[in-house]
């Protein structure tokens, strides 16, 4: 044990001793290291290459005649809507991925072997996160074409510019939410067990995929709270037009509290993990 605790105190000082511009070369130098891996391991992108299409393909040709008529249109007005509603789904979805990731790194050894060097300790996270954006960054591109292919009409490039940097910057919140998972959590697959009762909740009691107007009134008292309804109520506004202003700064509201609350959390377990 004290062992473990001289180990974990050495590296905290370290942490310290290194100056910012030392994190980040070692921030670059571990995206890159992350970048090669997904070169030799490409099935680890089916999620973000797959997911945009069947989702996309699932609501607008399962559920799009329906809802598009309760909207006062039919396919193609739902189209309009649930479009922006996805790009928030995949801001939280795809979060997922750096919690499942950091994970089996921890159980593979290769996290003991960064912490055993004189590298920045949050700057293995910052790594995670930036490649994990990355990865987002290519879903939403292709859930982009397929929307255009089933109908969506870009009319506003500046507000889908606007729309993917919110969801970002929300989905770089969750991230740290997962990184603790993963470094609490004993495997992958507890991380990705519990992600999915954090997510299922929250994608289905939101205003992504369907008006909240007819849910129970307990239901519509969640929704209002849910990060992800005004997360997708800001990206309609943004593309499609309508109010913009309160949604939009209730996200980053969230966004920037998440981040205040789990960052330090994540930074201060992922040090600390004996």
């Amino acid at each position: 044990m004290s062992a473990v605790t001289t180990t974990t105190a050495a590296a905290g000082a370290d942490d310290v001793r290194i100056p910012l511009r030392g994190h980040l070369r070692h921030t670059g130098a571990l995206i890159r290291r992350n970048l090669l891996w997904i070169r030799q391991d490409p099935e680890s992108m089916f999620d973000a290459l797959l997911m945009p299409i069947v989702f996309t393909l699932l609501f607008v040709y399962v559920f799009g005649g329906s809802i598009g008529q309760a909207l006062g249109g039919g396919q193609e007005r739902y189209v309009q809507y649930v479009i922006p509603g996805m790009l928030a789904m995949m801001s939280m979805t795809l979060s997922q991925g750096v919690g499942t990731g950091f994970s089996q790194d921890f159980n593979s050894g290769v996290m003991d072997r960064f912490r055993s060097l004189p590298i920045g300790r949050g700057s293995v996270l910052f790594a995670k996160i930036a490649v994990e954006l990355g990865r987002m960054l290519f879903a939403t591109a292709i859930l982009m074409v397929v929307a255009v292919l089933v109908g969506f009409h870009i009319t506003n490039w500046p507000g889908l510019f606007a729309t993917v940097g919110l969801s970002a910057l929300f989905a770089s919140s969750i991230m740290w939410v997962f990184l603790t998972l993963g470094v609490i959590l004993k495997s992958a697959q507890s991380v990705q067990g519990v992600g999915f009762l954090v997510l299922f909740p929250l994608q289905f009691g939101s205003s992504i995929f369907a008006p909240t107007a007819s849910m129970p009134g307990w239901l519509q008292a969640f929704t209002d709270y849910n990060p992800l309804s005004t997360l997708a109520d800001a990206a309609r506004g943004l593309m499609i037009g309508g109010p913009v202003t309160h949604d939009l700064w209730v996200t980053v509201g969230w966004s920037v509290a998440i981040t205040a609350v789990m960052a330090p959390v994540a930074i201060h377990k992922f040090r600390t993990k004996s």
